[in-house]
């Protein structure tokens, strides 16, 4: 009797599973650290802007930080990470989704798409950035490629998308299929939460301070969120595939960087800059990635990108399949154009 082959586990897979486990205490400590000074720095910017809108400015900004942790928090108890129930996890995800203007259950399903198919061309556009190939760019017509640089301008990537997603995407129910009964429920109740949530504020302060206190936060949190997220993914030597030669393990620790960021903007970002060890096993809360990261050889190999280095990844656009890297639209000009007009000439 044949008996079929037994595969055996990913070397990773023993290693993950011990950083896998949430602590309680540590979750609740999280939170009180986040969504506690959201709320103070909210009130006391509110103090502010009763003596001058640029004295609460500063404060507003600083409270993005906060802000950008809580989403975090929000994003562990998407992945059923931060606390040891399923049920406290999507209580708490709910509730904080609110605050970060996230329908909880309509954002966790399109985030578990962009982990299950990220680093896979023939998968894209679910809950990540678009990125298209260079032969894709090549047979697109004038107004396909005016569109797609459009799309990839740093201006719109960076400060329209992100208030766009947050602000209106996130209110309607957009990509839902039928079945998703509880996606959709939750942008509905999203939305009502915000109605009561910003309605009352008004009424007690006036929809003019409302506006001036929590539209600095809402537009530099978003910014800065999404330039964490595009950064790690988005860098030269990325990983991209065709589905049947697309791995795991591979796109999660080669298409995922380490983002070594000074402790302060560590703290704020919640260690998401670990991308790569979250990419490999979303069961590990945030507050295990870094040793994780530090305690295993495997995760050593991980690209590593900086503040500074960061900036560079912002003009890179186009899956170039021939040479396996990301390049910028200035590369893809001076290469295959030039290479096209020797084929022609």
């Amino acid at each position: 009797m044949n008996h079929p082959e037994v595969k055996p586990r990913p070397e990773w897979v023993p290693i993950v599973k011990k950083y896998s486990v949430p602590d309680n205490r540590k979750s609740v400590s999280q939170i009180i650290t986040s969504v506690l000074p959201y709320i103070a720095l909210w009130i006391l910017a509110y103090e502010a802007y009763k003596i001058s809108f640029w004295l609460a400015l500063p404060v507003s900004l600083l409270n993005a930080g906060f802000l950008m942790r809580t989403f975090i928090i929000q994003h562990d108890c998407g992945h059923n990470s931060f606390f040891k129930s399923t049920k406290l996890n999507n209580f708490v995800g709910s509730i904080l989704g609110v605050i970060t203007l996230t329908p909880y259950f309509h954002w966790r399903k399109a985030h578990a798409i962009h982990h299950a198919t990220a680093g896979d061309l023939d998968f894209r556009g679910i809950g990540d950035i678009d990125t298209i190939t260079v032969e894709e760019y090549m047979t697109m017509d004038w107004w396909g490629k005016f569109k797609y640089r459009f799309y990839r301008h740093p201006l719109i990537v960076f400060v329209v998308g992100p208030v766009f997603v947050f602000v209106f995407a996130h209110r309607v129910p957009m990509k839902a299929k039928k079945g998703d009964k509880k996606e959709k429920a939750s942008v509905w109740w999203t939305n009502a939460a915000l109605l009561v949530l910003f309605g009352g504020l008004s009424l007690l302060i006036g929809p003019k301070a409302v506006f001036a206190i929590q539209a600095p936060i809402t537009i530099f949190s978003s910014m800065i969120g999404v330039y964490l997220f595009y950064v790690q993914h988005q860098f030269e030597d990325t990983y991209w595939r065709r589905h049947k030669e697309w791995d795991y393990a591979r796109a999660a620790l080669e298409g995922a960087s380490f983002f070594k960021l000074p402790k302060v903007l560590q703290w704020f970002s919640g260690n998401i800059g670990f991308h790569h060890v979250h990419h490999l096993s979303p069961l590990i809360p945030n507050y295990n990635l870094e040793r994780a990261h530090y305690e295993n050889e495997i995760f050593q190999t991980a690209h590593t990108i900086t503040l500074t280095t960061s900036f560079s990844n912002v003009f890179l656009h186009l899956w170039d399949e021939q040479r396996q890297r990301l390049i910028s639209f200035g590369e893809y000009y001076r290469y295959y154009r030039s290479q096209k007009n020797r084929q022609t000439a």
